[in-house]
């Protein structure tokens, strides 16, 4: 794309500003002829400001940044608030917007990256590069909405204001909001993704048949809070494993998205104890089980952490932190109570 046309895309975004502004910037709200927020990343606040309507003074769409000094027009609000760093990604999400045709495809020998495989590792990747942190956006709210306020050592969550969503391969794409969790190897690679879908008018899942799907390369990976040590807590699902780290913010985690994937972790080389966090099921019950038999062959110590209701998150919801945090220091081992059980309110 030529210089010329990125020029044109803005001014066609200009025209529908504040359209862009509540879709992009959502952290803002409009004063007069401008919109009010933070900064381009969508924080809320009142030191950026982006011109609503053509003006002596500038075009619509172009913004300044009094606290930093930055500047530029609506292709910039979308690259920072989208977290896309390839400028094709940027075109591409603004002509999505506008809902104009894609351009004509490339003449053949061209350098242009090509596509990633749909679900494959390489597509996780990607989709974790594009999306942003979560602080301020519609993740957070939704996890406080489930009782999860400490988000300490949560850098494996982002956020995507619109990840595309298809029920089946015969039905049309859509775009909802999303948490996306990275999936890692004992390295540190992301082999995977994680996808929740979210409803921004009520602050939970959005609804859609299937608003959990995971893509990428999953057996024996999971989603990471905390440095792996010589002791960890792993459970199936992403909510639960954050409200045990509710009373628990020092201890290493992972989630490992489902009880088939959780029977099947690797292990740590310097894993000593690990505490199953298990769901009230049957799945969680051969999960347990397998993960206890592979833990004693493995000489690890294995201690479960059992909710009293369906899971750990359905605890912290409906029977309080308090409650939660009384039955999991009665279910760990009395040095791990000292060294990593919170007594904050």
């Amino acid at each position: 794309m030529s210089r010329q046309d990125a020029f044109d895309l803005a001014r066609r975004l200009g025209r529908q500003a504040e359209a862009v502004c509540r879709y992009y910037l959502s952290s803002g709200r409009r004063e007069g002829g401008y919109w009010v927020m933070g900064d381009v990343r969508n924080t809320p606040g009142r030191s950026m400001y982006v011109r609503l309507k053509d003006s002596p003074k500038g075009l619509a769409g172009k913004w300044n940044d009094a606290a930093t000094g930055e500047h530029g027009d609506l292709l910039d609000a979308i690259r920072a608030s989208c977290g896309l760093d390839d400028f094709k990604d940027v075109l591409d999400e603004a002509r999505t917007f506008l809902s104009m045709e894609p351009p004509e495809p490339e003449a053949p020998g061209s350098r242009r990256r090509r596509p990633a495989p749909q679900g494959s590792s390489e597509a996780a990747r990607r989709l974790v590069r594009i999306s942003q942190p979560i602080f301020g956006t519609l993740v957070q709210l939704y996890l406080r909405e489930r009782g999860i306020a400490d988000l300490r050592e949560t850098g494996s969550l982002h956020y995507h204001p619109r990840c595309y969503y298809r029920s089946d391969e015969h039905s049309p794409t859509e775009t909802w909001p999303a948490m996306i969790a990275a999936v890692t190897d004992l390295k540190g690679k992301i082999t995977g993704a994680h996808r929740t879908w979210l409803d921004p008018c009520r602050k939970d899942k959005a609804p859609i048949d299937t608003p959990r799907r995971a893509m990428g390369d999953l057996l024996g990976n999971a989603v990471r809070f905390g440095a792996d040590g010589e002791i960890i807590a792993a459970g199936e699902g992403i909510e639960t494993v954050l409200s045990l780290r509710q009373v628990l913010p020092d201890m290493p985690m992972l989630a490992a998205l489902s009880a088939a994937h959780l029977a099947a972790i690797l292990f740590p080389d310097k894993l000593r104890r690990l505490y199953i966090v298990r769901d009230n099921d049957a799945a969680g019950d051969c999960a347990r089980n397998r993960l206890i038999e592979r833990a004693n062959a493995a000489g690890i110590e294995a201690i479960v952490i059992s909710p009293e209701l369906g899971d750990l998150n359905e605890d912290l919801r409906f029977l309080g932190l308090d409650a939660l945090r009384m039955r999991v220091r009665s279910q760990i081992a009395p040095q791990d109570v000292a060294r990593f059980l919170s007594l904050a309110a």
